[in-house]
């Protein structure tokens, strides 16, 4: 990920490579002609593509959804301003800003174990209620019943004592 540190003083880069670094996310002023030289045959080379000015780079996190979520949530801090993101690389594609922020909106990888957990248990869920069902629907007929024979005998005895006197 890369991003745009100009304009913040010495304790704002400071506060923000602490905050960063809380988050397991690492952040490096870097040259662009070198940092092109040092990421040339690798998938990160077109993320320097078409970049100027001054440049940051931002690296770490749990995955890619992860960085963005938190470089994005930084960028829009007022206290952090002009912290900004001036794009990345995803699977050897660069990114725009545009693109940065979109993917920013994408679920976590927790989130989608969450999901995808939810969807392997709804099945069963539903499998344990359908099996369930019959069972206690027998139960609630065979209990009715079993109340219904059991107040037609008092009734009938209670009938059969008042005709006897």
């Amino acid at each position: 990920m890369l991003v745009n540190v100009i304009g913040l003083d010495a304790n704002r880069t400071r506060r923000l490579r602490k905050e960063l670094a809380e988050r397991n996310i690492h952040l490096m002023v870097v040259k662009n002609t070198l940092a092109a030289r040092a990421f040339r045959g690798t998938p990160l080379e077109r993320a320097f593509e078409n970049i100027t000015g001054p440049t940051a780079i931002c690296w770490g996190g749990e995955d890619i959804v992860s960085l963005t979520k938190e470089v994005v949530r930084f960028a829009k801090d007022e206290n952090f301003a002009p912290f900004s993101t001036k794009g990345g690389v995803l699977e050897g594609e660069p990114l725009t800003p545009q693109q940065v922020e979109e993917i920013s909106k994408w679920p976590s990888r927790q989130e989608l174990l969450a999901q995808l957990a939810a969807r392997l248990m709804g099945p069963a869920s539903t499998l344990m209620s359908a099996l369930a069902g019959p069972g206690s629907t027998l139960a609630g007929q065979l209990k009715q019943l079993a109340e219904g024979e059991k107040t037609g005998a008092e009734g009938e005895s209670g009938a059969s004592g008042a005709g006897s006197s």
